[in-house]
């Protein structure tokens, strides 16, 4: 026997090994196709120039922290190894640069910088003229300004005016700095230099890297028309590698390779005259003009060359550890999960493994992409907070994802249960079935007796426990329908009397008959079927059953589309999500259409009145006491659909908060080894992670709210969020809504149009589980609200929204946020762009809402 069953574990850990191992080698192409090598052409000889900024890694003029002589001449030393010219831009940070620079034997473009601080502009023109008269064979050409028209710091007027004094004291040449278009705008400027300087950045102008040299020579073949008689120098040119996407340019390590290799190319077989923007990466620049203005240097601001000059560029040169790393730790997983659920098919334990392993994947690069940005401590601050939420989200793919991959590929269902052959009267199980109402239609719950009247079963009794309603003219016929009925059927109501469902169904337990095995429960609104005890009660002859649930399904929603959408938002949880509990015996008990066991109710405590979801809480406290649950996939039994948007969220909130006090009052049950299951722990841990989903998404979209008012409002503090923080959130978007679709579809038997009504139904209760779940977390108790059945009285249409009024006002101030960034950023940055669709994307469960709610009015308007 023994060597039989090592025989079949074999073959099971050798597939899940080499399942695994695939999947790896995948990631590890994946990384590889990610980073492939880059052949631009190679590069042999000197650089034209460099334009040089020596700050170091955090070292900001703009906070008076300088490098030292030595810090400078340690790069002027490095430079020199590539270039014999260099380009600086004021005289006054570093003055010492010329000194330093002739002991290299290098040659200076220096620049003068000019704003509209007219006092500065008088220290930095004399600076410089003292300089170049001091060090006539090192500056060999010199700079009035650097992009001041441009900025709008001084008037032609009066550039023209510094242009001309510092020409008449030197003898070197001399220019201004500026774009092509500003020399175009302003032809008189050529007049007053000796040579025209000209920035030629691509990038900006949001071109294509594949495109950019030539635009850069069509610019530059432009100003040579305009002005033949002026020798140009193009001042700075380059391609940064990180930061945010401008239009169709793409900032990065290998397109910066590519662009400067090529352009040294093309400058030396044109003889062009040009300094590259720039030699170091300069992370102070951060502040001044956004992320992208750190990443310009051929030398990151470590002083490490960024690219090799000759051969093949990769983008990230430590992608085989990162790759390697990914693999590792997901390796385990993959394995475990390829062999504890070898019943699976051979796609869905793929299709899991490569989820796994897609998951730590994204583990390793939020955790190792932050490094290639110059971040300070506050993007670390936010980094080390938001960590864990990205944690969080890809565990709620896991979970998603491993529903969705029970439900599409098992073989079978391990603990189907059907419908039972009935037992002969002398065998049935006594059942007591209990019928809590509070304030019901009397015409309601008369249906309801009378389904109950008409069941096929000869041992029962019917409880009808009404409590707290307060109008005789309310439960008096109800009262009555029961003696009429018969001595089977039993009335009490109770005034006053605590403990809301969970105080009545305990009072019922103390009336039920002594002779009751079986105590059954239903809505007050049920229409049962007649085989609903006959085909059931059976699974009681097995003494380790102590629930016998039914789904929770709706009737008389066909021809009215508010209780159609929601309808068939509940009928998705019964035919997925309780399905793949039950593979566990971790099925969530529903106060209606069950059937306890009485000596485990009564043997465990009752119906718990400190929670406002006594069933659900029930359901766990039986398993934690080791009995099974047997969950029969069965329409024994139809109710009717919330009345209004109003009651669709308020039980949705009542059942978040339910939970939240179940999670609370059962939290070692749930963590700590003892009866439960592993099984049954994970599901009652992450069955409620979806809701803990909306939640969060509450939370992040009033962060979010609060952080777009900044960045249109306050752009110099606040700057558009990376895409690390990004990307994971669209994905995990884009995954949850495919995985809901997908087996929906799979599993609930209708058509496209209620799919997607359902899915707008379940959207629109995104804010009402929210506040559910953190209000339950952080109150003991909340009112119990009954869930109207039948419709309320309308009103005009403005009161249409009344439900929904806190889900309306998220969704406009979301728009106004849509449109502020649109307006404040365009389309420029794709960072941008994302975070407009992240800001549609979180309005759609509170535009889902308020089309909810509108439909429900309407709804009412047309059943009226």
């Amino acid at each position: 026997m023994s060597a039989d069953l090592s025989f079949q574990r074999r073959p099971s850990l050798f597939i899940a090994v080499v399942l695994a191992l695939v999947v790896a080698a995948l990631n590890i192409a994946l990384w590889w196709w990610g980073n492939r090598p880059h052949g631009p052409e190679d590069w042999h000889g000197p650089i034209g120039g460099f334009a040089l900024e020596p700050y170091q890694r955090y070292q900001d003029p703009l906070k008076d922290k300088f490098p030292s002589d030595e810090q400078i001449d340690a790069d002027l030393r490095l430079v020199r190894q590539y270039t014999p010219n260099i380009r600086t831009y004021s005289m006054l940070q570093t003055p010492q640069v010329p000194r330093l620079a002739e002991r290299e034997g290098l040659k200076l473009l220096s620049g003068a910088w000019i704003d509209t601080r007219l006092d500065n502009n008088e220290r930095e023109i004399a600076a410089l003229i003292a300089q170049a008269r001091r060090y006539p064979g090192t500056i060999t050409r010199v700079l009035v300004g650097n992009e001041t028209l441009f900025r709008n710091n001084v008037t032609p007027e009066q550039m023209m005016a510094y242009l001309d004094r510092v020409r008449a004291a030197l003898r070197q040449p001399v220019s201004t700095a500026e774009p092509d278009y500003i020399w175009m705008k302003y032809p008189e400027l050529a007049e007053h230099v000796d040579f025209i300087t000209v920035h030629l950045f691509p990038y900006w102008n949001g071109i294509p890297r594949k495109d950019a040299i030539g635009a850069a020579l069509g610019s530059y073949e432009q100003l040579q028309k305009q002005f033949p008689g002026k020798h140009i120098v193009i001042g700075e040119i380059g391609w940064p590698s990180n930061g945010d996407r401008k239009e169709y340019a793409y900032p990065s390590v290998s397109d910066e390779a590519i662009f400067l290799r090529q352009w040294f190319n093309v400058a030396k077989q044109l003889h062009l005259d040009y300094y590259v923007m720039e030699a170091f990466d300069q992370p102070w620049k951060e502040q001044l003009s956004g992320r992208t203005e750190a990443y310009w240097g051929m030398f990151n601001a470590d002083r490490q060359p960024k690219f090799p000059f000759t051969g093949p560029v990769t983008e990230d040169t430590g992608w085989p550890w990162k790759a390697l790393a990914a693999s590792l730790l997901a390796l385990l997983p993959m394995i475990w999960f390829a062999r504890r659920f070898a019943r699976f098919k051979l796609t869905g334990r793929f299709f899991f493994c490569a989820l796994i392993q897609l998951a730590c994947g994204l583990i390793v690069w939020s955790a190792t992409l932050p490094f290639n940005f110059y971040l300070s401590w506050v993007d670390w601050t936010m980094l080390v907070l938001l960590f864990p939420a990205q944690i969080a989200i890809l565990a709620i793919l896991l979970i998603n994802g491993f529903e969705f991959t029970e439900v599409l590929w098992r073989r079978e269902w391990v603990r189907h249960a059907g419908m039972l052959r009935p037992d002969s009267p002398e065998k049935q199980p006594f059942v007591s079935i209990h019928l809590a109402c509070y304030n019901e239609p009397p015409e309601m719950v008369i249906v309801t007796l009378d389904s109950l009247a008409e069941l096929d079963y000869q041992n029962y009794e019917v409880l009808v426990i009404d409590n707290n309603t307060k109008d005789p003219a309310v439960w008096g016929p109800v009262k009555d329908y029961c003696e009429k009925l018969g001595k089977r059927f039993r009335f009490f109501h109770l005034e006053p009397w605590p403990g809301f469902k969970a105080g009545a169904l305990n009072f019922g337990l103390k009336e039920t008959a002594p002779e009751a095995d079986v105590v059954a429960v239903i809505d007050a609104d049920y229409v049962v079927r007649h085989d609903w005890l006959a085909t059931l009660t059976g699974y009681f002859h097995d003494p380790k059953v102590a629930v016998v649930q039914c789904p929770q399904a709706h009737r008389d929603f066909e021809h009215n589309r508010f209780r159609r959408m929601t309808a068939w938002e509940y009928d998705g949880f019964f035919r997925i999500g309780m399905h793949h509990r039950n593979e566990r015996n971790a099925i969530i008990q529903h106060g209606t259409m069950t059937m306890v066991r009485r000596s485990a109710l009564e043997g465990t405590g009752g119906w718990s009145e400190w929670t406002i979801c006594e069933d659900a809480e029930l359901g766990l406290r039986l398993m934690h006491a080791g009995y099974e649950l047997v969950y029969v996939d069965e329409l024994m039994g139809k109710g009717l659909t919330p009345a209004d948007f109003k009651a669709y969220k308020s039980q949705r909130y009542r059942w978040a908060f339910g939970a939240m006090q179940i999670l609370k009052g059962r939290w070692s049950w749930m963590t700590q080894r003892g009866p439960l299951s592993a099984g049954q722990r994970f599901h009652f841990l992450t069955g409620w992670f979806s809701w803990f989903a909306d939640a969060l998404h509450l939370i992040f979209t009033l962060m979010a709210l609060f952080w777009t008012a900044g960045m249109v409002a306050l752009p110099q503090y606040f700057s558009l969020p990376m895409q690390l923080f990004l990307i994971p959130v669209i994905g995990f978007f884009f995954a949850k809504a495919i995985f809901g679709i997908v087996l929906y579809r799979a599993r609930v038997p209708c058509g496209w149009y209620d799919t997607l009504m359902a899915s707008l139904a379940s959207m629109g209760l995104s804010h009402a589980i929210a506040r559910g779940i953190l209000h339950g977390l952080t109150r003991q108790k909340t009112s119990f609200v009954v869930t109207a059945k039948s419709r309320r009285m309308g009103g005009s249409s403005f009161a249409a929204f009344a439900p929904v009024r806190e889900e309306l006002l998220m969704a406009v101030a979301l728009a106004l946020c849509i449109v502020g960034m649109a307006r404040s950023y365009g389309t420029h940055y794709i960072e941008g762009m994302l975070w407009m669709f992240i800001l549609a994307a979180q309005s759609i469960p509170y535009v889902s809402a308020v089309v909810g709610a509108w439909i429900a009015h309407r709804a009412g308007d047309k059943s009226g």
